[in-house]
Order: C-alpha cells, then structure tokens, then sequence
C-alpha cells in the first residue's frame, strides 16, 4: 500500500467504496462510531483510514498503531477472530492502555478484513453505554459479513488503496422529520426562558439563541463556528471539555456546572445524537445550589484534552518498550504521526560524543555524518542542548541556519525539536523529532514534548540497560556451550540452541558431542532447573564432569552416577536432567542412559520411527547412591536420533506427551535429508510463532556408512 501527503479525503472510487461501506455499517448495526484501519505493506503497522461518527482529532493516538499493540483490533486482525468488549469495565480489564486513553462508557466489536491471499486490516465498531448487551449471533454474523464483503473490495481491487496521513471523515446523514422547519424550531427556542446551543461533532457551535449568547456573555456571532472552551476564557478547563468527549463517545446525556466570572453559576445539559450535541444552559447549580467555584485559573493555557489523552497513550507505551530497537520503533510509528514529523534521531551522551542509538527517516549517508560527532559541535544543536537541559525548538530553516548554517544542509529537513533527555540531573542523550516542511510549534505541543522527554530519558536508560545485560548474558550462555561440534566419519550432526523468548537471565539448557575414538562418540543433552547464573555455572561444571567421565572410557550409566556423586559433593540445591549417549559406529549400536530427562526420538529408514522408551533414572543431584540403567538400540546407516530438552515440547496449554507423539510423526515423516533443514523444522513445528518460554536444545545425529564398517 502507498502513503500519500494529501489532505484526507476519499482518495478514489476504492477508498470513496470503503468510506460508503463504514457508514453503511454504522447506520446499520446501530452503532455510534466506526473506524476501518488497514496494514500498511512496509511494515507492520496499521493505519486509520476512515473514522465515522467521531472528530478526527479524537483519534490521535489511534491513527498508526504496530499491529502488535495491545489493542482489540489488533487482536482481532492477529488472531482472525471477532473481539467484543462489553463495556468501560472490561475494556480496563483486558486492555488497561486502551481504557485510560478512552475513560468512557461505551461497547465495542473489532473484526478482521481477512482477503483471499492477506490480511488487510480491521473495523472497528462503537456502540452508546445505553447498550450494554452482547451481540446476537445474527448480528455477529452481520458484521462479519460486512467485514468480508469489505476484504473482498481490497482483494478486487486493481490497486492498492491509498493510505492518507489523517484519516477520512466519513458522514452519517442524519434522520430529519419534514414536518418541522428549522424557522419553527427556532422561534420556539427563542421563546424559551433557557439558553440553547447546537455543536457539530468537532465541538463547534453551529446555533446559538440569544438567551444562550446572553447567558454566556458574548454575541451570537462571536460564538458560531468556535468552540466553547475555546472562545470562553472561564470553560477553557480540560475538565470541561473532557465532558464534550464524554457526549460524544458515550452518545449519553452529560450535565456540568461551571461559574461565569464573577458569580454567575450556570448548568450545562448536554445531549448527543449521531449528528451533534443539543445543550440547554440554566441559570444556577443543578438542583438549585451554587456548585462550588473550580479551581484557580491556570497562569496559562492547559494543554488540550486530547492532547492529555495522548500523553498517557504514550506514556503507557514507554513503558512496555523492552530494548532499545523497540522504544526507536514506538517513537517512529506513535510519536512521530502524533506530532506530524517524519523523522527521528535518538543519540546517547559517551566519552563526549553523541551516538546515535537509533533513527528513522533519514538516509544512511547522513546518518554516517551525524554519528560519532562532538557534544560541542556545531552541526546540530543537540550537544547544546544536553548541556543545558533546555529543550530548543526551530519553526523554520532560518531560525536553526542563525545559530547553526551548516545543519539544515546535512539533513534537508525543515523544522526540528531538540528535547533532552535528562535523568536525575544526569544527561543521557538528546530526541531530535523533524519534520520535511516548516512546522510551528503551539505551546501545548511544546509543553507536552518537553513532558514526554523525560519519559522517553527513562524508557532509553531502562532499555540501554537491558541490551547490556542481554548482550552479557549471551556471551555468558556461548561460552558455556560448545563453539563447534567435532566431524566423525560416519556421523552427521546438527544443533540448535534457542533462548527463552524473553528476559536476561541465562538458560541452564546444555548439549556436547565427544569424539572419543574413530569409531566411537559420546552425545549428552541435559537441562538444569531454573534460569539464573546459578543455573548456568552448574551446567558448566556437568559438562565438564560429563567429559572427563566419558573420556576416560565409563559406561553410559556410569559417566552418570560419578557426575551425580558431584552434585553432592558441590551441595548444590538445584537439581539437573541429564540424556547420555555412547554411539559405537563399528558395531552400529546406541546405547542410553537416562536421569530424568525426556525421551529422545528415532527415526528409521525403511519402518516407523517414534519414541525411544528408555528406563529412566532420577534427576542428577536426588540422592548419592544411584544407579542408572543402560539401554542399548541398533543405529543402522540412515537411522537418526533426536536429543531435545522440554522445552520443545512442554509448552503452557498443552499436553506435553501428545505433542511428542506429534512432533515424532512430524518427524518421521519429514524430508530427513538436511540435517540442519530438518531442525528448524522441528523447533517451528511446536514453536510457529517463534516465541517460547522456555530454553530449547536440540542435537540430531545420523548414522551414515562409514569406516567402521557396513551393516
């Protein structure tokens, strides 16, 4: 899909087709509001491209959202199902990011547009909080007949769509009754001791009696086409207008109070449709009483309410980055869009230098310029600005080109915030936000930029300490494993180590192959209980006990029970699963010992294969005294084992023995040619999405002709 920089609009008979069916939908279903995002083809993001029923600029936050973000429509799109949120209490529950971005009553259903060959993206839909009941299984049946009839216009499509940069208001045609004139309506309001007021759906006053004007202090001419808590100094209170989103979101009736400077107390009652809010203004508290008088008046402006809203979407995303490549990627696919810049440079403060962590929308080649230069340099601002803990902001090239005549040149860009990024007094690094165009900065964007600098300081800290310790423990885990696996004539090999799919802490997953002579080779597998540097450094000591029993001629059940009588002698609380193979290749015999561990898997040439039963001994470090018993199995050329640890197969949800008889059909029946082909088969037949919460090891050895011998 493309983008385009156009102002929002249909776009072409597809996108003015879309627009068509979103409001179709809406009148339809009953529904207050609906939205259509679509994935975008660079990268896994979904875009807003139509919104019905809501201003756009409540959408902020909404417009451009990773299609992993934690939201009902992403689900839905993931997971090709219909995700329905009942009411404010459950949207907290399952989605608390969501909820505190939208604190209103109100249902909502979001649903896949699933195509023939893709996924396009999802709709969304929003009912009033008067309707709390769940969905028939006629009407879920009706909006995912909507949503296919919606993939199937993408999918006939001779063109991708068109994805604007806001999206597309769509109308809904309100229902007018012919018999009353808007003259009639009129008059009969103006008769009214009360005042009356019409606002748009964008908060806009569009009538206004003259009782309202009188009541509110200003001509009815200065209040058309404005918004109350806009033209009203004494209602521009974030509170105030928070009620607005209320009305419109919820499409209940709202009621507030608020005092007209310097007494005058005035009750606002606000009543929603799908075509814009009615509101009565009395004179007066409700219920007859003087409500208290709101707080002191603010020394300047607050910063809009969506625009707070906003800051806690974001602020709530911060805080899920984990590393550095996920906080640059929620800076370039959130924070950017919502704010209207196109690229990002994130650098950190070392040795005097700044150092570029991360960026997007820039080329390479400058990106190469700007890397690695001096804090007190004069190319960019931005070793200024770490200095003194001020963020600058430049409007135009001509306000950066006076202080700094080389900068605009380097980059191409237009207009530029430099925030800071500060930590305890500490620098850290500097955000630089860019824009293509001449951009001027309104004081609450000011004000919410400077604000959300100290969250982005945190979350760069927090995530620059993570990779360091992530890169740490992954030097630590490959020391510990074998760096290579001997060649013997007549053996192939091939490993696979995965790390959980999440944390910093080192696995206790082990594996080793030994070449003990020319014929002869010793294969363990094994897994020490826990995660932790603990778990790692007993893994390294079983190992080499496991080496240095083998290597000096043991039995299979011998080479056990002596590493065992060491985890006694260590008084080691941790206790260690343990599979040892001896392979005599001459002979064409594998013979097992087994502490614990899970069963390997066989597979023949010319029969079935499946599990090996093998007589298991207890968990190395149980008790002194044991024994452990050998069992012996022909390995023919073309036989191969598979040696895995449980995390391959033990996996929450599921049961782990019936996944083992899967994952030993799979692979038995599995192309067994490439060795290393076939691992990665295995680990994506039980782990598809590549996330995993446990380490996974495995070792496949096949038996070939070679010089011991043929069969």
């Amino acid at each position: 899909m493309s983008g385009s920089n156009e102002p929002p609009a249909g776009g072409g008979p597809l996108e003015d087709a879309l627009g068509a069916a979103l409001a179709d939908t809406v009148r339809g279903t009953g529904a207050s509001t609906g939205g259509l995002y679509l994935i975008e083809d660079a990268e896994p993001v979904l875009r807003l491209v139509a919104l019905c029923g809501l201003p756009v600029e409540f959408s902020a936050p909404w417009q451009r959202l990773p299609l992993s973000a934690p939201v009902p429509v992403a689900d839905a799109i993931r997971d090709d199902r219909l995700v329905r949120i009942a009411g404010q209490d459950e949207m907290a529950r399952r989605y608390p990011r969501a909820a505190a971005v939208l604190p209103y009553p109100f249902a909502l259903t979001a649903v896949p547009l699933t195509g023939v060959r893709r996924p396009w993206g999802g709709l969304v839909l929003m009912w009033p909080a008067m309707r709390p009941r769940p969905l028939t299984p006629r009407e879920r049946d009706h909006i995912t007949s909507i949503a296919r009839r919606m993939a199937r216009l993408l999918d006939d499509a001779t063109r991708p769509p068109v994805l604007p940069d806001q999206p597309h208001a769509v109308p809904v045609e309100a229902v007018h009754h012919p018999g009353q004139t808007r003259l009639a309506a009129a008059d009969y309001l103006e008769r009214l001791p009360e005042g009356a007021l019409a606002l748009d759906l964008e908060g806009r006053i569009v009538f206004a009696t003259a009782s309202a004007a009188r009541l509110l202090g200003r001509s009815a001419d200065r209040l058309l086409g404005t918004r109350p808590w806009q033209s009203l100094p004494w209602l521009d209170d974030p509170a105030y207008e928070d009620q607005y989103r209320t009305a419109v979101v919820s499409r209940a009736p709202v009621s507030f109070s608020a005092l007209r400077p310097p007494d005058q107390h005035l009750t606002f009652q606000l009543y929603p449709d799908a075509s814009g809010i009615s509101v009565r203004v009395v004179p007066g508290g409700e219920g007859g009483e003087d409500p208290p008088a709101p707080a002191a008046a603010r020394p300047a402006r607050a910063a809009p309410t969506g625009r707070l809203y906003q800051l806690v979407h974001l602020a709530a995303a911060l805080t899920e980055t984990v590393t550095v490549r996920d906080l640059v990627s929620l800076i370039a696919h959130q924070i950017l869009p919502a704010f209207g810049a196109q690229g990002l440079v994130l650098s950190s403060a070392e040795a005097g230098r700044l150092k570029i962590t991360g960026h997007h929308g820039y080329p390479d080649d400058v990106i190469e310029r700007l890397d690695a230069l001096s804090l007190d340099t004069d190319l960019t601002p931005a070793g200024q600005v770490i200095a003194s803990g001020t963020p600058a902001f430049f409007a135009h090239p001509a306000e950066m080109t006076a202080s700094y005549p080389r900068a605009p040149r380097i980059s191409g860009k237009q207009a530029w915030a430099f925030l800071p990024l500060i930590i305890s007094g500490r620098p850290v690094g500097c955000c630089i936000l860019s824009y293509d165009h001449p951009h001027p900065f309104t004081a609450d964007e000011r004000a919410v930029l400077t604000s959300l600098s100290g969250l982005i300081a945190q979350a760069l800290d927090r995530a620059r300490l993570y990779d360091a310790k992530h890169r740490l423990v992954g030097e630590l885990q490959r020391a510990l494993l074998p760096r290579a696996l001997p060649r013997l004539p007549g053996l192939d090999v091939a490993a696979r180590y995965m790390p959980a799919g999440h944390g910093t802490e080192v696995g206790g997953d082990f594996f080793d192959l030994l070449r003990l002579d020319d014929t002869t080779a010793a294969a363990v597998i094994g897994d020490v209980e826990g995660h932790s540097v603990a778990a790692a450094a007993l893994m390294g000591q079983v190992r080499i006990a496991v080496h240095a029993h083998a290597t000096a001629g043991a039995a299979p059940g011998e080479v056990l029970a002596r590493t065992n009588r060491l985890l006694a002698d260590l008084d080691s609380e941790l206790l260690v699963s343990c599979l040892y193979v001896h392979l005599d290749l001459a002979r064409h015999e594998a013979s097992f010992a087994s502490a614990g561990h899970v069963p390997p898997l066989l597979r023949h040439t010319r029969r079935p294969g499946g599990i090996l039963e093998i007589e298991p001994g207890p968990l190395l470090g149980i008790a002194t005294d044991t024994r452990y018993p050998v069992t012996t199995v022909p390995l023919l050329p073309g036989t191969t084992l598979a040696l895995y640890t449980d995390g391959l197969v033990e996996l929450p949800g599921t049961d782990a023995g019936r996944l083992t008889a899967d994952l030993a059909r799979h692979l038995d029946g599995a192309d067994g040619r490439d060795l290393e082909r076939l691992v990665d088969r295995l680990v994506r037949h039980t782990a598809p999405t590549g996330r995993h919460t446990d380490d996974i090891t495995v070792l496949l050895l096949r038996a070939e002709d070679g010089p011991g011998g043929q069969p």
